[in-house]
């Protein structure tokens, strides 16, 4: 038998009906399976917002669609003749190689558990976290996604978000405000605090409950350092500590109230003694 009739010997063999009819199969569990398990996971999303946060809807339909694309796999790989036993113990030889292999990635898994088990922060949360500060867009399994304030997409694997201090921003719905100001040592201090005081009080974004208060800080080199504290809710922070500065400086120039820079003053001889003057021709 010459080469071309084997050839075309195996051709007719793999075209037979049956072949056919599963390559046609498993072409619709794709064309069909894929798109379907997206729209699951969308569905499942869209419902779970109406009860839980957007964390636990986001990784429950992940979880959906990851299941659901896995069940595609399996059941065009079915309808292709490979046997499930035979890919499972194919998969557990590479499943321990890749095991050696991906250390740091298992470590960032385990610590993505840590994280969706903990609850320290969820999606659009602001975070601090070593030095970078931004809005939490999504907790993954490998990795934590955030974009910075001045729109940077920045990825923290998990494991170092567990090592490290993570401060959560936005956690609670009001937060303090801290100003400091300082003025000259020749203001009346009780003065100063009852003006700071009303700025604080007719600032319309600023809490009663804490109310303001004014603490001294200490005596400064140049100035009396003060601190203005005041309670706003995390929406309108930002936006109240602008308005309370300006509105510092506007009134402390209309009261006549000095804010000093700093400066040195020379001296020579005795601290009690003016400097003396010598007139040159």
């Amino acid at each position: 038998m010459s080469s071309a009739n084997l050839a075309a010997g195996q051709i007719q063999a793999f075209l037979t009906g049956q072949t056919v009819s599963s390559l046609l199969r498993a072409l619709l569990w794709l064309v069909a399976g894929i798109p379907a398990s997206v729209l699951l996971s969308r569905y499942v999303r869209k419902q779970l917002l109406l009860k839980y946060t957007q964390h636990q809807a986001l990784l429950a339909s992940r979880a959906v669609l990851y299941l659901s694309l896995g069940f595609v796999v399996v059941s065009v790989l079915d309808e292709l003749g490979f046997k499930l036993s035979h890919l499972l113990g194919a998969a557990g030889i590479v499943g321990v190689a890749v095991g050696f292999a991906s250390q740091t990635s298992i470590s960032n898994v385990i610590s993505g558990l840590f994280l969706i088990a903990e609850r320290s922060f969820e999606v659009d949360d602001v975070v601090s976290v070593n030095g970078i500060t931004g809005q939490v867009l999504s907790i993954d399994m490998l990795s934590v996604k955030i974009r910075t304030f001045d729109n940077k997409f920045v990825r923290i694997p998990n494991e170092t978000i567990i090592k490290s201090e993570l401060t959560n921003i936005t956690r609670f719905p009001i937060r303090r405000l801290e100003i400091d100001v300082g003025v000259a040592y020749k203001e009346d201090i009780g003065r100063v605090r009852d003006l700071l005081l009303e700025i604080a009080r007719n600032q319309p974004q600023c809490l009663n409950e804490p109310e303001p208060t004014v603490v001294l800080k200490g005596f400064g080199s140049s100035s009396v350092d003060l601190q203005l504290l005041v309670w706003a809710t995390k929406a309108d922070y930002l936006r109240v500590k602008n308005a309370l500065t300006e509105e510092i400086k506007r009134r402390f120039d209309e009261e006549g109230i000095e804010i000093p820079f700093p400066h040195v003053s020379l001296y020579a001889g005795s601290a009690t003694d003016p400097i003396p003057i010598r007139m040159v021709s």
